[in-house]
């Protein structure tokens, strides 16, 4: 017999149109190209809030008054720091080992410092949620400097979250505009819905694994270059285009040979990532600022020119993204992991939501096998 078992209605191809888990923390207008963190859009969070701010507004429901903003400013700083172990752990790495491996490794790592990692009380999943998210910029700084044979910068604590991670990766204080530019990136990419390394992270802490495990999941699911890698493939598009007079030639023949242009399309949104329209703007602002608008106004052709090829394939978050950090002179394979920076706030927030109200996220499968095979003994068999 060869009878199939579909005795369950099956899901859509990636899960698409499925209700996995509810959640108050971000919603996605995905018809009219918005989204909201908490119930505030990323638009006013975006021109008038700061990303310590909005970590508060994840993990609180609201956003602080002063004295509770102070508080939680103070509570990141204090846990900049990472165990000199982790540092010695990268210097024992290959040199040519990708950030996204080493930020995986030193996360799951950093679990073993932390004596209470395995409580799940909402006040300590709120410490941990402040260990990680002002550690894994740290981390991410460190490995920069350790593979280019430089002195590893500790955090200061008089420098902003983003001006900070900044001073740590280049060894020198940013100045305003920089800052600037870098906290809003970070509150753009901060949450985003039930995505694939947010999902990754929820599982892992419904089996009540430490917090740690869960983001180092997230991680691991980040790193694809479906998700948290489409940054650095929109880079090196770029890169590989070189000018603005490159680009009819290169889009009409990528089109014609059905090879995806990163940067364009989302699962979600119909209308323009509004993500993508901030980093649009500050791109171009960054790009001026300093005097380099290069990767600015060869991204800005790319869009024209898919806009009248492909006018039904919107910008995504990740388009422009590329040339901002770029013209902050981020290593392209560091786009990610700054990816993660941001996101560590979101994914921690979710699984501070996931254990608050918890249940084992354990779907069913639709078996498309055969069934009642006879086993033959291996003598038997041709």
């Amino acid at each position: 017999m060869t009878n199939t078992a579909v005795d369950a209605t099956p899901a859509d191809k990636g899960l698409e149109g499925i209700i996995a888990s509810k959640t108050s923390i971000s919603y996605i207008d995905g018809q009219h190209g918005r989204l909201f963190y908490q119930g505030i859009e990323i638009n006013d969070l975006a021109e008038r809030s700061t990303f310590e701010e909005t970590i508060y507004l994840l993990w609180h429901g609201e956003l602080p008054n002063k004295a509770e903003l102070a508080e939680h400013e103070q509570m990141l700083k204090a846990q900049r720091q990472i165990p000199a172990e982790l540092v010695n752990l990268m210097q024992g790495l290959p040199k040519d080992a990708a950030p996204m491996e080493v930020l995986r490794t030193c996360v799951s790592a950093l679990s073993a410092f932390e004596a209470d990692s395995d409580d799940v009380a909402h006040d300590v999943l709120v410490k941990h949620a402040a260990r990680l998210t002002a550690a894994v910029p740290t981390i991410v700084a460190a490995w920069q400097r350790v593979r280019t044979n430089e002195d590893v910068v500790a955090p200061r604590d008089d420098l902003g979250h983003a001006a900070n991670f900044l001073y740590m990766l280049c060894g020198e204080e940013p100045n305003d505009r920089a800052a600037k530019v870098l906290d809003i990136a970070l509150i753009l990419h901060a949450d985003h819905g039930l995505n694939a390394s947010t999902f990754a992270a929820r599982v892992t802490a419904s089996t009540l694994a430490d917090m740690y495990s869960a983001i180092t999941s997230a991680i691991g699911t980040l790193k694809g270059p479906l998700h948290g890698g489409a940054n650095e493939q929109v880079m090196r598009m770029l890169a590989s285009i070189g000018s603005e007079e490159n680009v009819d030639s290169y889009i009409d023949e990528a089109l014609a040979n059905k090879v995806k242009i990163p940067g364009f399309g989302h699962r979600v949104y119909r209308a323009d990532d509004p993500r993508a329209l901030q980093l649009r703007r500050i791109s171009k602002e960054v790009g001026e600022a300093v005097g380099r608008p290069e990767w600015y106004n060869l991204s800005e052709r790319v869009a024209t020119i898919m806009e009248e090829r492909k006018p039904n394939l919107p910008i995504n978050v990740d388009f422009f993204s590329a040339s901002t950090y770029s013209t902050l002179d981020i290593p392209t394979d560091q786009f990610t992991p700054i990816f993660a920076v941001s996101r560590v706030a979101g994914w921690t927030a979710h699984v501070i939501e996931q254990i608050g109200n918890n249940r084992l996220i354990r779907p069913d499968s639709l078996y498309t096998g055969p069934t009642d095979i006879e086993y033959i003994p291996i003598e038997e068999r041709t």
